[in-house]
């Protein structure tokens, strides 16, 4: 998998590169932002830059700016239990959020993933996170299992619901 931009109607999806933890810190340093992730919320943009481009981390992020440079979040597909399956995650900026950034973004995301081969994406939720939740319904994803007391975070023990798409499911609407 590369890290290739992609377009959308109102957003490019690019790799990160540094800076980009300036933009995010706002989001990224807010308790209530970060109260799905699992760890605490970052304390400074070098905290934050450090987890962002971790040399060790085997996913890949690409960052959503809009037609203005501005950056409106993050997305990021990680390598899960076998070839052809990962993993994907996002969080929109604060200031973004209720733009519909996640949803076009995702939809994105999505469709540049299986148009290189994988077979199968997968989202682990926190059962409390109903946006989250109603986005992936919304992108087609189905709830394949739910692990209770399953991770235990800075908020404490979460139930944890794991959704699932296969490429030959029907694409999602952007």
């Amino acid at each position: 998998m590369t890290d290739s931009t992609m377009h959308t109607e109102r957003f490019t999806l690019r790799p990160l590169r540094a800076g980009d933890e300036q933009a995010l810190f706002p989001t990224m340093s807010d308790e209530a932002q970060c109260l799905y992730l699992s760890r605490p919320a970052f304390t400074s943009p070098e905290e934050l830059w450090g987890w962002l481009a971790a040399p060790d981390w085997p996913g890949r992020t690409w960052i959503a700016e809009d037609g203005e440079g501005r950056v409106a979040g993050r997305f990021v597909a990680v390598p899960a239990h076998e070839d052809g399956v990962l993993e994907i995650g996002y969080i929109t900026c604060r200031e973004r959020q209720g733009e519909g950034v996640a949803r076009e973004c995702t939809a994105a995301l999505i469709e540049h993933l299986f148009a290189r081969g994988i077979r199968k994406l997968i989202a682990e939720v926190d059962v409390e996170n109903a946006p989250s939740i109603r986005l992936l319904e919304r992108l087609g994803f189905t709830r394949e299992a739910l692990f209770r007391e399953h991770e235990t975070t800075h908020k404490g023990l979460c139930d944890v619901a794991v959704y699932g798409l296969l490429a030959s499911d029907s694409r999602p609407s952007k």
